[in-house]
């Protein structure tokens, strides 16, 4: 089995004036980030040469829009064997059974997870175990809040084999997210928390678990991406 290393962090170095001591600001970076940030910046560079500095400022301020949104701060991933683990950041929308229309064939528990543009959009691998299929599947632009979008949206899905047990993660655009970036590919073997794809500009991640798993958030629960315990394998 082969063991797919997460994407590398990139980083943004920001130095300030001297009059706040030229302290530096690394900020981890998704890799998806850079054409953003780069074309805010080199927008930025075009504007203060063409007109003057204050024509500048719009793109200033979308290019740190745009390293806020793509930040990857490391987490203190909790690595017990039979944890299923937040994939994401955001707020939890469904903890119970599937909702039949969008679920795979099967019997399943889900978790819907809601990601505000607010928050981290890279996206960690829910379960230990290896990865057996990887879905992509074109769609409409819901918002992703609504019930439909689990079924009717563009969507990315990934099949862990943890021990016999299948885990389920689906990465769902929304309205102003437009495009997912999944990294996994099958036979990977991958740990709970691995860093594998990310989200652009809003959208939500859905969780289907074996019925025998024990949910451990309710809906409406705040969660953090590798750090909240969602469920325990049985």
């Amino acid at each position: 089995m082969r063991r797919r290393r997460s994407a590398p962090d990139a980083r943004f170095v920001v130095f300030v004036p001297s009059w706040l001591d030229r302290a530096v600001i690394r900020v981890p970076l998704d890799p998806a980030g850079w054409p953003f940030i780069g074309g805010a910046v080199l927008l930025a560079l075009v504007s203060s040469r063409v007109w003057s500095w204050p024509f500048a400022l719009p793109a200033i301020v979308l290019a740190g829009f745009f390293v806020f949104f793509f930040r990857d701060p490391e987490r203190r991933v909790v690595d017990r064997p039979d944890t299923v683990v937040s994939p994401a950041d955001g707020r939890v929308m469904v903890a119970g059974p599937a909702v039949e229309t969008a679920a795979p064939a099967g019997q399943w528990q889900q978790i819907s997870i809601f990601l505000s543009p607010m928050d981290v959009h890279v996206n960690r691998v829910p379960a230990s175990g290896r990865i057996t299929e990887v879905s992509y599947k074109p769609g409409r632009f819901f918002a992703a809040y609504r019930p439909e979008a689990a079924s009717e949206n563009e969507r990315s899905e990934i099949w862990i084999d943890h021990g016999g047990q299948m885990v389920v993660a689906r990465q769902i655009v929304g309205v102003l997210a437009r495009r997912v970036v999944c990294r996994a590919r099958p036979g990977d073997e991958v740990r709970a928390g691995d860093r594998y794809g990310v989200m652009k500009f809003g959208s939500r991640m859905d969780v289907y678990l074996p019925l025998s798993a024990e949910l451990r958030i309710k809906t409406g629960d705040v969660v953090r991406g590798g750090e909240t315990v969602i469920a325990v394998l049985h």
